[in-house]
């Protein structure tokens, strides 16, 4: 290979997760105005993850053009619950005052969230069992 084009794989390489970025905020873009648009009653970020999940499935966008750039965004989450920690930090006497209320509002809550899902990924196991019972009995 030559040398010139060993030096070019690198730096496009380096460019591949902050185009992948652009993509997710382009996306973003085009779903806040789906919503804004359509007057749809969900966010624009969920708006946005199903419409990228829809071009995904149908083989427009490959995984491979958006893997880096989630990673990187994934790995760089901490980063986001920057300002939330430091808002906390400005209500100490909120938290010795409440802190546990607020603690076992959170556990109760993430309690409840696990047993929901739970519950429905069961009902759908159930589900899919018996759909595939059902097809099983009707092609014999």
């Amino acid at each position: 290979m030559p040398a010139a084009l060993r030096a070019i794989k690198p730096a496009v390489s380096r460019l591949t997760t902050p185009f992948q970025v652009l993509l997710y905020a382009g996306l973003f873009l085009v779903a806040q105005q789906m919503v804004g648009q359509f007057h749809l009653p969900l966010p624009a970020n969920l708006v946005g993850m199903l419409l990228l999940f829809s071009l995904i499935m149908l083989r427009v966008v490959p995984v491979n053009w958006v893997r880096d750039g989630a990673r990187w965004l994934l790995a760089e989450m901490l980063l986001f619950f920057v300002p939330a920690v430091v808002a906390v930090v400005n209500y100490t006497q909120l938290l010795l005052a409440d802190g546990w209320r607020i603690l076992l509002v959170i556990a109760l809550s993430t309690l409840m969230v696990l047993g929901a899902t739970g519950w429905v990924v069961e009902k759908i196991y159930r589900f899919e069992v018996t759909r595939a019972a059902r097809k099983a009995a009707a092609s014999d």
